[in-house]
C-alpha cells in the first residue's frame, strides 16, 4: 500500500473503472504516476485533463491526510495490488482499488456469504435468518457472513453470526469509522470485538450522497462467494445485491415465503424466474456453493432442539388432525406475532407442516 494508491482513487473525474483501466495498462499505482502524459494519453486511452491531474499528482496531499486519519482511528488500507486484499473482491470488473477496513481483515479470506434482506423483516424471516446461520456455523469453522449493517435482515444476519461463533462484516455506504445506521453503532462494536470488520471503499473526502447504497451492494456480492435473500419486497436493495452477484456470476440463492407476504414477494419472484436457487437448510447452502462441511453428527433419533415456548405449542397437535392458526392461538394462548414465529421455528425443525388454508399438522 502506497501513498500513489489512495492518491489515484482521489483523482477527479477518474472514477472505479478508470483506475482498474490503468492498473491493467502500468500493473501498479506508482507506475501511472510515473507515467508522461503521453504515455497516459496514449496507452491507457485517457482524456489530456486526466493525463495532466496524474502528472501534476494531483490527489498526494490529500492521500497523505488519508494515510494519517487511517492510522489516527485504526483503519487499514488495502489497495488492489496488495497480495491481502480479498481475492473474490478482486475478480470483479468494478472493483475498489482502495479497500478501507476496520476490524480483522483476515475475515474477509474466510468463506464469505453474503445475507441481505428487507429493513422490514417479519418474524419469519429473523427465525429463518438465525437458523440457517447456526446450521452453517456447526458445519463451518472459517464461515464469514457479510451483509450491510442496515435495519431487518441485515442485522439480523450478523446478530445471528455473532450468536453462533462465526465472524461477520459490515459493508457500509460512508466513510470509516463513522456507522451507518447510528443506531447500529452497539451492532459494530461487537462485530469488531468478536473478530469481525467494517469495511467501505469511502475515503473521508467523499461526499455522501444515496448512490453509496446502490455502490456499497456491488461490494457485498463482489466479497462473498454467494448472495442469500432471506426477505425482500418487489424491489430493494437486496435485489439490486441479488442482480450484482448475478452478473458476477456467483450463485444468488433466497428463501421462499408465503404468497401473500408483501416481505417475501421478491424472494418468491427469484425462484419463479429460477434467477435464484430455493433455500431450505443449511446444507442447501453448503450444495449450491459447492462447500465442504462437517458432517451433521446428531442421530438418527435424535429431536430438534425446540425452545420451551416450541415445544409447548407442538403439544397442542394431539389427535393428528390439521389445526387452524386460530386454533393454536386459541389452544396456547400466544398473540399472533409470536405464534407466526413459532410456527416458523417448527417448520423449519421439521416438527410440523402447513397444509393450504393457513393450517397446520404434525407429520
Amino acid at each position: 500500500m502506497t501513498v500513489e494508491d489512495i492518491a489515484l482513487t482521489l483523482i477527479p473525474g477518474l472514477g472505479v473503472k478508470g483506475c482498474a483501466h490503468l492498473l491493467e495498462q502500468f500493473g501498479d499505482a506508482r507506475s501511472i504516476f510515473a507515467a508522461t502524459a503521453d504515455e497516459l494519453a496514449g496507452r491507457a486511452e485517457l482524456r489530456a485533463d486526466l493525463a495532466q491531474r496524474i502528472v501534476r499528482r494531483e490527489g498526494m496531499a490529500a492521500a497523505e491526510r488519508e494515510i494519517a486519519r487511517c492510522r489516527r482511528y485504526g483503519i487499514r488500507a488495502v489497495a488492489s495490488t496488495d497480495p491481502d486484499y480479498p481475492p473474490l473482491l478482486r475478480e470483479i470488473p468494478d472493483y475498489p482499488h482502495v479497500l478501507y477496513i476496520k476490524g480483522a481483515a483476515e475475515a474477509l479470506a474466510n468463506r464469505c456469504l453474503a445475507m441481505v434482506g428487507t429493513r422490514e423483516a417479519t418474524p419469519y424471516g429473523q427465525t429463518v435468518c438465525n437458523r440457517l446461520v447456526e446450521g452453517l456455523a456447526q458445519r463451518i469453522d472459517d464461515l464469514t457472513v457479510v451483509s450491510g449493517l442496515a435495519f431487518g435482515i441485515d442485522a439480523a444476519a450478523h446478530r445471528a453470526a455473532l450468536a453462533h461463533g462465526a465472524r461477520t462484516v459490515a459493508v457500509l455506504p460512508n466513510y470509516l469509522p463513522d456507522v451507518v445506521p447510528a443506531q447500529h453503532s452497539d451492532l459494530a462494536r461487537d462485530i469488531l470485538d468478536r473478530g469481525g470488520a467494517l469495511v467501505s471503499e469511502l475515503h473521508s473526502a467523499t461526499r455522501l450522497n444515496g448512490t453509496a447504497y446502490l455502490a456499497r451492494n456491488r461490494l457485498i456480492a463482489g466479497l462473498s462467494a454467494g448472495c442469500l435473500v432471506v426477505e425482500s419486497p418487489a424491489s430493494g436493495g437486496s435485489l439490486v445485491t441479488a442482480h450484482h452477484a448475478d452478473g458476477y456470476f456467483r450463485p444468488v440463492m433466497a428463501v421462499p415465503g408465503r404468497t401473500t407476504d408483501r416481505a417475501s414477494s421478491g424472494t418468491n419472484h427469484l425462484i419463479r424466474s429460477h434467477k435464484a436457487q430455493l433455500v431450505l437448510t443449511a446444507q442447501d447452502i453448503l450444495d449450491e456453493l459447492g462447500w465442504e462441511g462437517r458432517a451433521e453428527a446428531a442421530p438418527a433419533d435424535a429431536q430438534p432442539r425446540l425452545t420451551h415456548d416450541e415445544r409447548r405449542l407442538l403439544d397442542c397437535f394431539r389427535h393428528g388432525d390439521p389445526l387452524s392458526e386460530e386454533a393454536l392461538q386459541r389452544l396456547a394462548g400466544f398473540d399472533p406475532g409470536t405464534l407466526a414465529t413459532l410456527l416458523v421455528g417448527l417448520e423449519l425443525a421439521g416438527c410440523v407442516r402447513q397444509l393450504p388454508g393457513n393450517r397446520y399438522i404434525k407429520p
